[in-house]
């Protein structure tokens, strides 16, 4: 099998086009062309009149041989990217691992100890997905919020009410991103997810994925127990022996993966008493910002707006401003929504969400500014409670009813609250409440923000639009803390529990913690062979 880059053909090319540049390339006839796969395909848009498709694609030829001997630029051996366990569970092996959380990340840690044969308990505090989805909708539609079930907590994670991305810049020299994608077409998802350059999924294809997920892993000996918070871990001499439920009950176990997402701020508090070793780590904070969709479409892809095969365009953006902050855009939804994402009473936090099609009237991404715990000072916590000022601010701005504060973006250059709203009608519900957003963050990120703005207008037209709408605020774009772990994926100093994902700090991501997952459910099947026999 032979992999070809590079193929850079008009956006607009007949259906032979791409088999007739594969056999100009190498010099070969039709007939020397065995198959052909495309393994990703993207766009080169820095041009806007001459939009270009970019194909990388493997191929088997009648030649291999011969072909790779010319060296040809851009013709390679394709990898292996098929996945191979490392382990399989031993007959009469007593123990069952734990995995904490139902997230992307734990789910792939529990699907791959369940192949595996290591029959998994998979503890989750929320509920499962479909009556998660309706106590979020409660809370959107009625300002009915319940702790334990909502856009962070439940079946599937956080990753389930947003864009659904599927791309990330981790290293991943094993292609367990290839492992991933191909448990979730398995699932339900798009085959296309495979070979688009920016693969997502949306919200309702992920809902149904996550269901049949859950069912191949109960299949395969996994049991999962959903409205199950752990309210403990039991340690004795520097070694997990068991969790314990909110209910009382207690599940003996050596090997516990801890998966629970950035947001389980009690569970934080709870291993921060028990001695687990962590750390506060840098994360950001900012607002949401929506424009017309058709704005972004018409300032990226200009006269090829509207193009099935670019679909709505999205963007990525940095400034370093002069008080030395980073202000960047993320998790940009094209034709998407900003959903409120609290899950604590008396708190607004924002993030957005899109579904498969992407064709909802505005674009929203986060703008947000980079903060270190110099920021926060104080002990491993200062971010949590850090988070909790700013979130019960957005509160008080919004109206106490989980209304979200919201700026239009020309008063907030100018300094000025807004009362009414513009062209462009905020997608937020239960909705927002014109404002002024100038205390919801620090006085440095407000600074920074504004300086940012006009910056991203240069590079995107229409970007600082007066009727742009700003929404507050974005808090939880990444974890507070960072659980620290070896090597061999444990604790550094409690053995037999393993951090993992977004909440741990090692992901930002669908696609990077669930490769996280897997890396962490091989961990645990190694030690389980070698040691778990002796671990309780």
């Amino acid at each position: 099998m032979l992999r070809l880059t590079e193929i850079r053909l008009p956006l607009e090319h007949p259906a032979d086009a791409l088999s007739a540049a594969i056999l100009k390339r190498l010099g070969i006839a039709a007939s020397e062309l065995l198959s052909l796969a495309i393994f990703r395909r993207g766009y080169d848009a820095r041009k806007r009149n001459a939009i270009v498709l970019v194909y990388t694609v493997d191929i088997e030829v009648a030649n291999e041989a011969a072909l790779l001997k010319k060296n040809i630029p851009h013709v390679a051996t394709a990898p292996d990217m098929s996945y191979h366990v490392v382990a399989q569970a031993p007959q009469g092996l007593a123990e069952r691992p734990v995995v904490i959380g139902t997230g992307p990340c734990g789910i792939f840690a529990g699907l791959l100890l369940a192949q595996m044969g290591f029959c998994p308990i998979i503890l989750e505090r929320g509920k499962e997905v479909r009556e998660r989805t309706k106590d979020t909708w409660g809370l959107w539609r009625k300002g009915k919020l319940d702790p334990e079930s909502n856009v962070q907590f439940g079946e599937g994670g956080a990753g389930t009410f947003s864009d659904g991305k599927l791309h990330s810049q981790i290293k991943d020299p094993k292609f367990y991103g290839r492992k991933v994608l191909t448990e979730f077409v398995k699932a339900g998802a798009p085959e296309e997810i495979m070979y688009v350059s920016k693969p997502h999924i949306g919200t309702f294809r992920l809902v149904s994925m996550v269901e049949e997920m859950r069912r191949n892993m109960e299949a395969l000996g996994a049991e999962i127990r959903f409205q199950s918070r752990v309210e403990d871990i039991e340690i004795e001499n520097g070694q997990v022996r068991g969790v314990v439920l909110a209910n009382g009950e207690r599940i003996a176990t050596g090997h516990v993966v801890l998966a629970v997402g950035h947001s389980a701020r009690d569970t934080f508090e709870m291993l921060h008493k028990r001695g687990v070793y962590m750390e506060a780590k840098p994360f950001s904070i900012g607002f949401r910002i929506e424009h017309p969709q058709s704005v972004i479409d018409r300032a990226r892809f200009g006269p090829n707006a509207g193009n099935p095969l670019l679909g709505a365009a999205d963007y990525k953006l940095v400034h370093h401003a002069s008080n030395g902050r980073s202000v960047y855009s993320f998790c940009m939804c094209p034709g998407g929504t900003v959903v409120a994402a609290t899950s604590e009473e008396g708190r607004v936090v924002t993030n957005g969400m899109s579904q498969y099609s992407r064709n909802e009237r505005n674009a929203n991404s986060g703008i947000v500014v980079g903060i270190t715990p110099e920021d926060f000072p104080g002990d491993v916590l200062a971010g949590v409670e850090f988070q909790r000022k700013w979130e019960a601010r957005a509160f008080e701005l919004g109206g106490r009813n989980y209304c979200a504060p919201g700026q239009l973006v020309g008063d907030f250059l100018a300094g000025h609250p807004s009362d009414h709203l513009g062209e462009v009608v905020p997608s937020y519900t239960p909705g927002v409440t014109p404002t002024d957003l100038s205390t919801a963050l620090p006085d440095y990120a407000i600074a920074a923000i504004r300086e940012a703005l006009p910056a991203f207008g240069k590079q995107i037209k229409g970007f600082a639009m007066e009727d742009a709408v700003l929404t507050g605020v974005e808090t939880r774009t990444s974890s507070p803390v960072r659980i620290r772990r070896g090597e061999n994926f444990q604790s550094t100093n409690i053995k037999g529990l393993y951090p993992a994902g977004e909440g741990a700090g090692y992901a930002g991501g669908i696609l990077s913690a669930a490769v996280d997952g897997i890396e962490v459910a091989e961990a645990v099947a190694l030690d389980m062979v070698a040691n778990g026999a002796n671990r309780l």
